[in-house]
């Protein structure tokens, strides 16, 4: 029978000599010999003149080391792993939930540099204690984070600030930044939350609060727990609203529903 692009091909199946599956997989060939020698993945067959030949099957176990490998398992206990009754679903799940956890750390990290990116944009003569003091307060939140919104979560919101794309973010900050002092100034003045002004800045904050939360009430009820548990430090150290803007928004809010 023809040979395919991806390997020969048999009536047992597709086969692969040794050379071919290392340039389909990015292995190198001394890899495949390696794994051949201490019996990780042997070949299932010899051609002719004794070159090894990979079947199906063994492209699947070579999966399952690769697999195993990036989870932080040495040889020795993948081999014992893949010569037990650990079933490739098994496998499957487990690399995939690992390759979660290092998609929401990369997020996490993008956001971080994206954050220090916009200092310098915002001010070409920062400093290294400005550096420093933004690495802190990242730090700061990130602990504050972990503790509210799991690594799913954090991956999501990850997803939408790069959906929403930096001018939206921006906007989105500039808004925050002066609707607080007018809620502040509503406070200092005594005005009624029920009034249709109060009722037009508690629109404001809702939709606002729905950029970061997207309508998931797992976020939403999340990021409430984490403002009502750190409502000081949230004010004091990030400018955010105090509880007397909570509260006052919220009277504001139910106005609105009523």
């Amino acid at each position: 029978m023809p040979a395919t692009g991806s390997g020969q091909q048999t009536r047992s199946g597709q086969h692969w000599k040794v050379g071919r599956l290392a340039a389909e997989t990015g292995l190198t060939v001394r890899t495949l010999h390696h794994y051949d020698d201490i019996g990780l993945v042997r070949p299932s067959g010899r051609t002719a003149s004794g070159h090894r030949l990979y079947e199906e099957s063994d492209v699947e176990r070579l999966y399952q080391v690769l697999a195993l490998r990036q989870l932080g398992l040495s040889l020795d206990a993948i081999a014992t792993v893949t010569d037990g009754d650990t079933s490739l679903s098994e496998i499957l799940d487990a690399h995939r939930a690992y390759l979660d956890d290092q998609l929401a750390a990369t997020r996490t990290l993008r956001a971080q540099v994206e954050m220090l990116s916009r200092t310098v944009r915002t001010s070409p003569d920062a400093s290294v204690a400005d550096f420093l003091q933004v690495i802190r307060g990242v730090i700061e939140v990130d602990d504050i984070f972990e503790r509210y919104f799991d690594k799913g979560q954090i991956a999501d919101l990850a997803e939408r600030r790069a959906m929403l794309g930096d001018d939206v973010i921006t906007a989105a900050e500039t808004s925050w930044q002066e609707l607080i002092p007018r809620v502040d100034a509503a406070l200092s003045s005594g005005m009624d939350p029920a009034c249709s002004e109060a009722q037009e800045m508690a629109r404001q904050w809702m939709d606002l609060l729905e950029q970061f939360h997207g309508g998931d009430e797992g976020l939403r009820d999340s990021l409430y727990r984490m403002h009502e548990d750190n409502a000081q430090q949230i004010e004091q150290e990030f400018c955010g609203p105090s509880r007397e803007h909570i509260e006052f928004i919220t009277k504001a809010n139910e106005a609105r529903s009523t």
